[in-house]
């Protein structure tokens, strides 16, 4: 926890104002799970309390295929820990920069507004961290995200079926923007790519394999394998980390 003094820059107006792009950006991403969850079978406010209570693109699309596809409380489980793993670092890594206002219940509540953005922003910043900021910086990105899913799955459920299919596909290609950028630069993260949709298509495709094994859980070992392989093979070193 940093001893330093609050400066004007920590103040919960501040923190509303560096979260509007961030809520821009939740706005329209969400937007597109909320098509995909009314057309998965959720009815529009089970989708909305899953934006609201979770906070997490990448988690919340493998939460809603597990779902759909009648997955166990232990396949949840696993799935959301792995993929969602990353914020507890994240929270360990803001803590160091928090202030004396920030204090144990409120890093309870604090934690909640974790994402990866909203730790972007936060660990960018020039002051110490303190619970007014963090508060504002989160709360138009939360709402950003709950409100762009409500849209989505009001609309979702009145479109034709054709456009909301073809909607929902916009999450999808989020995920896609943000891998092929760093897989066309990086020929470690191309093949640990590779390497997962290698094997999630083997479970799927393969008759035997997809009968035993679930959706959820071909999609934890697809992970598990390619990080692994990633981390043997294609550690990062001290001049990546430097540049």
């Amino acid at each position: 926890m940093s001893n330093k003094p609050s400066t004007d820059k920590n103040t919960f107006r501040q923190g509303i104002l560096d979260g509007i792009p961030i809520a821009l950006g939740y706005l329209s991403v969400s937007f597109s799970f909320g098509i995909l969850a009314v057309t998965s079978g959720l009815t529009l406010w089970q989708a909305v309390l899953v934006s609201l209570f979770n906070l997490t693109s990448a988690g919340q699309v493998a939460g809603l295929s597990i779902m759909t596809a009648s997955g166990g409380l232990i396949e949840m489980a696993v799935s959301q820990l792995i993929i969602n793993l990353r914020y507890g670092l994240m929270s360990i890594s803001l803590s160091q920069k928090t202030d004396k206002t920030v204090t144990v219940p409120a890093r309870f509540f604090l934690a909640y507004g974790i994402t990866d953005e909203i730790f972007g922003v936060a660990a960018g910043v020039d002051h110490p961290i303190g619970r007014r900021y963090h508060l504002g910086l989160m709360l138009l990105p939360i709402a950003g995200w709950t409100l762009g899913t409500f849209i989505g799955a009001a609309l979702g459920a009145v479109f034709p079926e054709f456009l909301s299919n073809a909607l929902a596909i916009g999450i999808y290609g989020m995920f896609v923007s943000i891998v092929v950028p760093k897989a066309k630069h990086n020929r470690g993260i191309l093949i640990c790519v590779l390497i997962a949709v290698s094997i999630s298509a083997l479970f799927y495709f393969e008759p035997h394999l997809s009968s035993v094994i679930s959706g959820g859980f071909a999609t934890i070992i697809a992970a598990i394998i390619a990080a692994a392989v990633g981390a043997a093979f294609f550690p990062k070193d001290k001049e990546e980390d430097a540049a």
